[in-house]
């Protein structure tokens, strides 16, 4: 039986987040320059998407570029920021036979003018798609993220709009820049790195956790699928007790 054949379809996670990282180091084992890792990586984002729309999963969020890779070499980032446009430019029409909606998380203005109207325009054009809900974090920290809301909060605060009281884990999640995706079920990290550097930190509080030494460019839908069959055989609790859980379903 093949690893698709596998899957529990009433069991598939709402939204799947994944950090894509492994790009340079791939490029370095075939001798290649960085950008070429990075432009390797573009065909497993196209492979991932398209993978994750069949499976009928409502929300893909992809860790793209970081607030911290600004720090990057410049050459590295400009060619990135092509390659952005580039992609999104290309993808634009298959975004639309698909019904995929594009949306954007992240200090987006921080991004070079060319990227952020041709990002912002194919946000644009797919506002009205219904299928797949695919975010690209761009110019993004959780950290960047938590403080932004705390401004936000502050200013309601400050205009009166509401009472420092009134602050609760629900107006502060409503607030989030992100507050209309809701937290992922399942982050797939690539490369065999064990962490989450910086990445939706307020969202993951209980969220699956999955590991791959499989480098980015290297990532297909098997792989994919692997993901999704570790995610459906564990039980989540949610804080609660395995009993707990056993009679919620007896009682639904």
């Amino acid at each position: 039986m093949s690893l698709r054949n596998k899957i529990n379809n009433k069991k598939m996670p709402v939204h799947v987040a994944i950090i894509m990282d492994g790009n340079g180091r791939w490029a370095k084992k075939k001798g290649f320059a960085r950008v070429k890792g990075h432009e390797k990586g573009v065909d497993a984002v196209r492979e991932t998407v398209e993978a994750a729309a069949e499976l009928g999963i409502r929300y893909l969020t992809l860790y793209a570029f970081s607030t911290e890779n600004w720090k990057r070499p410049k050459y590295e980032i400009e060619a990135l920021m092509n390659l952005l446009v580039e992609s999104v430019n290309k993808e634009r029409k298959t975004f639309m036979e698909n019904n995929i909606r594009l949306l954007g998380l992240g200090d987006l203005k921080s991004l070079p003018e060319k990227s952020y109207n041709g990002l912002n325009s194919a946000i644009q054009e797919t506002s009205g798609n219904t299928g797949l809900q695919l975010v690209l974090a761009l110019s993004y920290s959780s950290r960047w993220e938590i403080v932004e809301t705390a401004r936000r909060l502050a200013e309601k605060v400050r205009s009166g709009e509401m009472e420092s009281m009134q602050i609760t884990e629900k107006t502060f999640r409503d607030t989030l820049p992100s507050a209309s995706i809701p937290d992922p079920d399942l982050l797939i990290r690539t490369s065999g790195e064990y962490r989450i550097s910086n990445f939706l930190l307020w969202q993951l509080a209980y969220t699956e956790l999955y590991f791959t030494p499989v480098l980015w460019p290297e990532f297909n839908r098997e792989d994919l699928y692997k993901a999704i069959l570790d995610f459906q055989g564990r039980e989540r609790r949610f804080g609660m007790t395995s009993e707990q859980i056993q009679q919620q379903k007896s009682a639904s």
